[in-house]
This record gives structure tokens, C-alpha cells and sequence, in this order.
């Protein structure tokens, strides 16, 4: 039996685990409520796992927590967020997928609880 890589898991706040669940199915992820505590979420996107508890006092603009996701794929991760018609300003927001000075192509999402998500892939030298 082959051993699983390691693993970081984040584990971000909620003000509403129901409406964190429908947001994050909007942009492709499954899962729902744990089924020994309703008030913590597992949801994932192929390799992708996120973990949410509910914080009932979280103010979205004062939130600092976040996460960086590296995919394979950024280009069709990014087509299927702007399905959904994120605005760009404002909580919650969707950014430009871009090609940063740093090698990576990412675009970032702000959920409607102040999360920041990065998500992207390391750009291949030419």
C-alpha cells in the first residue's frame, strides 16, 4: 500500500456553514456539513480539500485568513469561476488571471466571509 504525500489542509472561518457549502459548490467544489458537527464543512475540488468552521462574529472586512491553492490547470480553474459572475471589487470579489513577476500564473478570490484564496501554477520556463 502506497503511503499518501503530505498535506496541508486550511481551515477557514464562516459565518454560515449553508451559505459557505452553496458558494463554494458554485465554483466546482463538492461536499456538505460534517455529519458529527453541523457547524464545520469538508468540501473539495479534485485534489483540492477545504475545511470550514463557523465563526458567527466574523466581520468579511476585517478577516486576514487565507490560503494558496497550486493546480495543475489555473486556465480552467479560473473558466470555471468566472461562470459564476464574481464582481471585482467589493467582498465577496474575483481577480484577473494574470502572469506574475514571481513565475506564477494566479488569479485570487475573496469569498463572502473574507477568505482569500490564491489559486494558481508555476509558469514553465521557455
Amino acid at each position: 500500500m502506497q503511503q499518501p504525500p503530505d498535506l496541508a489542509i486550511p481551515i477557514l472561518p464562516s459565518r454560515s456553514i449553508p451559505a459557505t457549502i452553496l458558494f463554494y459548490k458554485s465554483l466546482g467544489f463538492d461536499g456538505d456539513a460534517h455529519e458529527f458537527d453541523q457547524n464545520y464543512a469538508i468540501l473539495t475540488r479534485r485534489e483540492i480539500e477545504l475545511h470550514f468552521f463557523s465563526h458567527k462574529d466574523l466581520v468579511p472586512e476585517e478577516s486576514w485568513a487565507g490560503c494558496y491553492i497550486r493546480v495543475a490547470d489555473v486556465e480552467s480553474f479560473y473558466k470555471d469561476c468566472l461562470r459564476i459572475g464574481l464582481p471585482n471589487h467589493g467582498i465577496p470579489r474575483m481577480d484577473s488571471l494574470e502572469d506574475k513577476p514571481w513565475g506564477l500564473r494566479e488569479f485570487a478570490i475573496i469569498d463572502q466571509d473574507g477568505n482569500l484564496l490564491r489559486i494558481g501554477q508555476v509558469i514553465e520556463a521557455k
